[in-house]
């Protein structure tokens, strides 16, 4: 079994269960959780030692599978996605299927369709979304390489993803956030 299949296997037997991974994404390491487990992502909460008004974001494996999450998707989405140079993740309103503690208090969610061949593998098989937040506490600068994650973090999941980050340009998404009426607001660049 080739070492990318070992750990997708790894890291699939604890999403399954409820618990927490430390994986390389397209951007920087990432804590992820199922983000349809409200259980799950409360441990992400206290991991990050973060107040749940603090939205996280999820990933998802293609379009199709962001049209299962979300009411209805914005065709300029579309064509942001297709266009854009960077990660990107696009908030959208009224998002379906997912823990209710990882919806924010104006019914929004951050998603974002990745381009890294093993988180989108991960979550090919996983057949839901997984949280993606940054490998740190709250308030603390976002780790740009694996040796700079810190121990708490490292001992606060249930498992490590052994791979390397893919992205060499390791910087967190674009953020952009597409109101109901279609406008579209740049949060992060």
């Amino acid at each position: 079994m080739d070492k990318q299949r070992e750990e997708t296997a790894q890291a699939l037997t604890v999403l399954k269960k409820g618990g927490l991974i430390l994986y390389p994404t397209d951007t920087v390491w990432g804590i992820g959780c199922d983000a349809t487990n409200a259980e799950a992502v409360d441990k992400v909460f206290a991991l990050k030692n973060r107040i749940e008004s603090k939205a996280l974001i999820c990933l998802v494996s293609d379009f199709k599978m962001l049209q299962q999450y979300v009411e209805e998707v914005p065709e300029v989405a579309y064509d942001i996605l297709k266009y854009a140079k960077k990660a990107t993740t696009i908030i959208y309103d009224r998002p379906l299927r997912v823990a209710e503690n990882l919806i924010s208090d104006d019914n929004s969610l951050g998603i974002r369709v990745v381009r890294d061949p093993f988180c989108g593998k991960l979550i090919k098989k996983f057949k839901r979304p997984i949280v993606s937040t940054s490998a740190n506490i709250s308030g603390k600068a976002t780790p740009m390489r694996f040796e700079e994650i810190s121990k708490e973090i490292l001992e606060g999941v249930d498992y490590i993803v052994n791979l390397p980050l893919q992205n060499k340009n390791t910087k967190p998404s674009a953020i952009i956030k597409i109101g109901g009426d279609s406008t579209v607001k740049i949060i992060r660049k």
